[in-house]
């Protein structure tokens, strides 16, 4: 960072240079010799993955500048220290930086692949920002049920090339509701059976929104909103799917979305404990939730991975 460069870094035709996210605040620095670099500010609690792919980027590495951060690797979390660089080329599975305190790290990658990643996460960020003026619980419980999504891919061993997916499936899996009247989304007493019909459509209106998506990759996410209200004995909506005919993305989504409905408060519910919400999930294994997806969600939590 103290290095003297004689070039000019050139800023990326963006709304800004800086990306802030729930887990925190990038800033993008500019590029080098087509390196791109950027200051990740990750908040104490936030977490993030590296996915490292060759076919996208050569370069991908993260200093850490400042601050405390843990670094989990095929199960193993291990602390980071101040001046270590992790090279993600070196990892064939996904590698996830967790904030136990506010940190600073700087990011190094191939400067064309960066800078159109950055402005994709722009454009979607801008989106996530509008939910939250709609319904700001939908916005924390949807960043919420994105990171315990990844926890559960990676505790099934699954692709590391479609965590992309999973990860904005889950972000947006609600996108919807921003088509149900507030009157019907923060009602505080029962839905009637004509309101509750309409509050079903927004898995449908979501994925509708995806398929709809300026940015190109996200609409092959949409089956994950749409099907996220699929129950496994098929009694689930929109379309009645069962078992296998559900995406696996789409079965985890269910499961996290769950249980963080019961864990948090609404303005028409109480929430319950955490213990209490692994029994509901644990009666529902077979019949509305994924049996393995259960098992792999309830695991997590007994390892002490997620808080």
């Amino acid at each position: 960072m103290g290095t003297t460069r004689n070039c000019t870094p050139r800023q990326i035709d963006v709304l800004s240079p800086v990306l802030r996210m729930t887990s925190g605040q990038i800033t993008y620095l500019g590029r080098w010799k087509k390196v791109a670099e950027a200051l990740f500010s990750l908040n104490e609690g936030g977490s993030f993955c590296a996915q490292y792919n060759p076919e996208n980027t050569i370069v991908e590495t993260y200093t850490l500048l400042d601050g405390q951060v843990d670094i989990e690797y095929r199960g193993t979390r291990t602390k980071m220290h101040i001046g270590e660089t992790m090279d993600a080329s070196c990892y064939d599975k996904v590698v996830t930086f967790y904030g136990t305190s506010d940190a600073e790290i700087l990011m190094k990658m191939d400067a064309d692949f960066y800078e159109q990643l950055f402005y994709e996460t722009q454009t979607l960020q801008t989106e996530i920002d509008a939910v939250a003026l709609v319904d700001g619980y939908t916005y924390h419980h949807c960043d919420r049920i994105r990171q315990y999504a990844i926890e559960v891919w990676k505790r099934m061993d699954q692709p590391k090339s479609r965590l992309k997916l999973l990860r904005w499936g889950a972000h947006f899996h609600d996108i919807g509701k921003l088509a149900i009247p507030l009157e019907i989304l923060n009602k505080p007493g029962q839905l009637t059976p004509e309101e509750w019909e309409i509050m079903k459509m927004h898995s449908q209106a979501g994925a509708n929104i995806m398929r709809a998506h300026p940015v190109e990759w996200l609409k092959d996410a949409a089956f994950i909103v749409e099907q996220h209200h699929e129950r496994y004995d098929g009694k689930g909506y929109p379309y009645g799917l069962k078992g296998d005919e559900i995406s696996l993305e789409a079965a985890i989504v269910s499961v996290v979305d769950a249980y963080d409905a019961m864990t948090t408060e609404r303005v028409y519910k109480k929430a319950v404990t955490a213990e209490e919400a692994f029994e509901e999930l644990i009666r529902g294994k077979g019949t509305q939730f994924h049996p393995d997806v259960v098992d792999r969600f309830i695991e997590i939590y007994q390892k002490k991975i997620l808080a």
